[in-house]
């Protein structure tokens, strides 16, 4: 059995020099590592770690130059309709079925021209009885006068009394009010029958048609609508600072889709509209412009605001806080330039500018492309617009 304590001694001699190797190979490893250091720390400046950092190239962007203006002029543009100056529903104030519709939809008609007419049958069946009691009271009133003659001339001879003259004359007066009163029955009758249809009140074009022929018409149930032709009227409102300028009776300009038209102002409300805060200005247009009804007109007022500033093209301004905006000017600097941010308020916008004031000089050159590629104080190259619609505001 053997010793497990006890090891021959070529085993205690084959550990020795496997672990001098071990301890060689660490001893020669530290070496190494501090002569690594010690290069590195020959090598370190003294003023720290050097990266080597380029100059970004400048940026080229398109700018204009400002003007600064005292005040500025614009054109306050106010829409409104082109309607026609009458139009009505137009029913019977009769009941009764509907025996004919004369027009459709766009017929073109003239004062006077029949359009409905409902069933009349009934009351020309009544307006015949109605005559025919005329008939009857004009016949009992001349019997009642005769009646009055003769006992006229029997009172002359003595033959009746007075009472029975007063008696025959009262009868007669009797048979008169009930001519008076069939009459005027009959007439009842003949004006149902006229307003049992519908004529045209004015000129003007048929634009809806809500019935047609066998229907019940109720009274007051509008059957068609009729706009008048060819008399226009425009109503746009203008706010109250805006009304001193126009002057009722002259002539002006109102732009529409087709182009510009004639209107004459035959007046001014003088009523503050309560949603839109407006005043209505009343324009009657001229019949030969062509201008269809429901058209959209827009009516121009040139104005001259008393604030100073410049004009910028919208795409040059980038939202700031509280209400404000921010422009990019090129600033000078040695050959280059650099961009720099300035805080402006925003004072008018029209179309695709904006009348601006805030820290600015004139000849300042304002930066008008590539805003989403600037950051402050980067390095730019500046060419100016062809256009430089800040300079006039157009």
């Amino acid at each position: 059995m053997s010793d497990p304590y006890h090891q021959p001694v070529s085993a205690a001699r084959d550990f020795r020099p496997t672990f001098a190797k071990g301890i060689i190979f660490l001893i020669v490893l530290a070496g190494v590592i501090a002569v690594m250091l010690a290069g590195a720390l020959m090598l370190r400046s003294e003023a720290g770690p050097k990266v080597a950092v380029s100059e970004p190239d400048p940026l080229s962007v398109e700018v204009a130059e400002i003007e600064i203006t005292e005040t500025f002029e614009l054109d306050e543009t106010f829409s409104g309709l082109a309607q026609a100056q009458r139009t009505s529903q137009l029913g019977v104030p009769v009941g009764g079925r509907i025996d004919s519709v004369r027009v459709r939809v766009g017929d073109a008609v003239k004062s006077g021209d029949t359009l409905v007419k409902l069933d009349t049958r009934a009351l020309a069946a009544q307006l015949a009885s109605s005559e025919a009691v005329v008939a009857e009271a004009q016949a009992a009133h001349r019997l009642a006068l005769d009646t009055v003659e003769r006992q006229r001339t029997l009172l002359a001879q003595g033959h009746v009394s007075t009472q029975r003259v007063d008696e025959a004359e009262a009868q007669a007066a009797t048979a008169a009010a009930r001519i008076d009163a069939a009459r005027a029955q009959a007439d009842t009758l003949r004006v149902q029958i006229d307003l049992a249809r519908i004529t045209a009140p004015y000129d003007g074009v048929i634009t809806a048609r809500f019935a047609d022929e066998g229907a019940i018409a109720s009274p007051g149930e509008p059957i068609l609508e009729l706009v008048e032709e060819g008399r226009l009227e425009a109503q746009i409102g203008v706010p109250s600072n805006v009304v001193a300028s126009l002057v009722p009776g002259e002539t002006y300009e109102l732009a529409t889709d087709t182009g510009t038209i004639k209107a004459k102002l035959r007046g001014v409300t003088g009523v503050v509209n309560a949603s839109q805060r407006t005043v209505a200005a009343v324009f009657d247009i001229d019949a030969a412009s062509g201008v269809p009804a429901g058209s959209l007109v827009r009516l121009s007022v040139p104005r001259t605001i008393d604030e100073g500033g410049f004009w910028v093209p919208l795409k040059s301004l980038t939202s700031a806080s509280r209400g404000l905006w921010t422009v990019y000017v090129a600033v000078p600097e040695g050959t280059r330039a650099r961009a720099e941010a300035r805080v402006v308020e925003m004072v008018h916008t029209s179309g695709d500018r904006a009348f601006v004031r805030g820290p600015m000089q004139a000849g300042d050159r304002v930066i008008i492309d590539g805003l989403h590629r600037i950051t402050p104080g980067i390095p730019i190259t500046p060419r100016l617009a062809q256009r430089a619609a800040t300079a006039n505001g157009g």
